[in-house]
């Protein structure tokens, strides 16, 4: 059997879930990890894995249809026993999609599919992957500040966010008895091709973001990425059903 502890993040071959598996393999931790679509940007997350210092497996997900996740757990567990394992340590929910409506222009349709992939995704695949977990494992969860501070067109993102907070808090009091700790990160503004692009492309939405974040501009992935990676560590076990908001101080 292995000795090295196993994460598996949704949506790691891009932006903040890409900069986690990378902070993971830094520390040893194997990832496998999930993409949607873009299978050459999961193969360059393996590689760039292996050269950070740990194993990565790149799986196909989409995390917005939950009919596929028993599926998943059978491909999980395949991928596993190549590792050696019967059983994975971490569970990061990162897969997301953006929205940029308001409440007039919101449609039904646009709002199920954030609670398909942002809500009902992340509760539906954590049970499923419930008996593949370890006792004593740890799993975070992703919301956004705009769960805090509200912005204009993101009604719905910003809402489901604010659900994935509480959803964190019960999750972490039903595991208690296993000893598995659920926490939920915040980032704030990332510059990441996430949302189109607007924040890191748009130099006017870049500047405004910035000039309400107290360290004075927008963060990156890697801001992000260590802060997933350091709630997963022993180090800081005795943290539970928390939220920590990656955000260098926005909108204060």
């Amino acid at each position: 059997m292995s000795d090295r502890k196993i994460a598996v993040v949704t949506g790691g071959s891009r932006g903040i879930g890409r900069a986690a598996v990378l902070s993971l393999a830094r520390r040893g931790v194997v990832s496998i990890f999930t993409y949607n679509a873009n299978r050459a940007e999961a193969d360059r997350v393996v590689a760039l894995s292996a050269e950070a210092g740990a194993r990565g497996v790149a799986l196909q997900l989409d995390v917005g249809d939950a009919g596929g996740f028993a599926g998943f757990a059978d491909r999980l567990t395949q991928a596993l026993a190549t590792l050696k394992a019967e059983r994975f340590d971490y569970l990061v929910n990162n897969a997301g999609t953006s929205s940029a409506s308001g409440l007039q222009a919101i449609t039904e349709a646009e709002m199920d599919a954030l609670y398909a992939v942002h809500f009902k995704g992340p509760l539906f695949l954590t049970q499923t992957l419930l008996p593949l977990i370890n006792d004593g494992g740890r799993i975070v969860n992703i919301s956004s500040g705009l769960a805090r501070f509200a912005m204009p067109g993101r009604i719905g993102y910003g809402a489901i966010k604010a659900g994935v907070e509480a959803l964190t808090r019960y999750m972490a009091l039903e595991l208690g008895p296993r000893r598995i700790a659920v926490n939920v990160v915040a980032p704030g503004a990332i510059a990441t091709d996430f949302s189109g692009g607007v924040v890191r492309d748009n130099p006017h939405v870049n500047k405004m973001l910035a000039d309400n974040t107290a360290l004075g501009r927008v963060g990156g992935p890697d801001d992000v990425g260590p802060v997933i990676a350091a709630l997963l560590s022993d180090d800081l076990g005795w943290v539970n059903a928390q939220r920590i908001e990656v955000s260098g101080g926005i909108q204060i």
